[in-house]
């Protein structure tokens, strides 16, 4: 079972300087259209193949955020199942209004 929280709270939090990892599970060009700066992009289809970056990348939870929540919401269950603690992020970037930052 993982978390979730809203897209206002991950907003504030990294606002406040909060030291998030953040995982973007859309794809290259989704993410290329617009993404949250703090996040890096590991899509769902490359989930599997890539989930060591991960253990080496930073320190859990991990927080996965994507268009609307619903593919986040699989690499949730996903990791969960792995043993990784996770957060999903409500609404993904439909609802978020916080800054984005486009390109690769």
């Amino acid at each position: 079972m993982y978390t979730e929280i809203s897209t206002d709270e991950l907003r504030d939090r990294l606002e406040q300087g909060e030291k998030l990892y953040l995982v973007d599970v859309r794809e290259p060009d989704e993410w290329e259209d617009g993404h949250v700066q703090e996040a890096i992009n590991i899509p769902l289809s490359q989930l599997q193949a890539r989930v060591g970056e991960l253990a080496a990348g930073g320190e859990e939870p991990f927080i996965l955020m994507c268009r609307s929540g619903n593919r986040s919401s699989r690499a949730c269950d996903y990791l969960t199942a792995l043993g990784y603690e996770v957060v999903n992020v409500a609404g993904g970037m439909l609802n978020w209004n916080g800054k984005v930052v486009s390109g690769a």
